[in-house]
């Protein structure tokens, strides 16, 4: 699939299959994601796993749409706060590099912000010197969505002098 249209037609995945997923796929999405930029190469992404009973226990509302599997990401905290938004950002990247590979190969991902309260940070065992960039359901979408509509790009774009 051509890259442009890999990345304009990628959804986030509310309702998935119960397919399971072999875990060498995504592990080789993960692989694909630690290709990420980042800064002076501080890889700074941690992958948790995240079993049944700590995911009763984020009771989410729609249990990620049932994804079979479900992942928390993480990013290290840098030596300074710049290092620490760059090291955010690069982990970000890695999450849509994640996304990317895994709507490639027919799989989708629910990318949730529901671990940074600190009740579901402490569920979920981030340490304090990291913060909690997305809660990711993974597995074969039973729906997928249509777009929403975006603002065109060339009303985002500035000049300056």
């Amino acid at each position: 699939m051509n890259i442009l249209n890999l990345i304009k037609e990628r959804r986030n995945i509310k309702k998935f299959k119960t397919d399971p997923i072999e875990q060498e796929r995504i592990y080789t999405w993960l692989e694909a994601a630690s290709m990420a930029p980042n800064h002076r190469m501080t890889e700074p992404w941690e992958i948790y796993y995240v079993g049944n009973e700590t995911r009763v226990k984020l009771n989410h509302k729609t249990n990620f749409g049932n994804a079979p599997i479900l992942i928390a990401i993480l990013s290290r905290h840098g030596a300074t706060k710049v290092e620490t938004e760059e090291n955010a950002a690069a982990t970000a990247c890695f999450i849509q590099n994640f996304n990317l590979a895994a709507w490639a190969e027919g799989a989708g991902t629910f990318w949730s912000s529901i671990g940074i309260t600190p009740k579901n940070r402490s569920i979920l065992g981030v340490p304090d010197n990291y913060d909690l960039i997305g809660v990711l359901g993974v597995g074969y979408p039973e729906v997928i969505p249509d777009p929403k509509p975006r603002t065109p790009i060339k009303n985002k774009i500035h000049f300056l002098p």
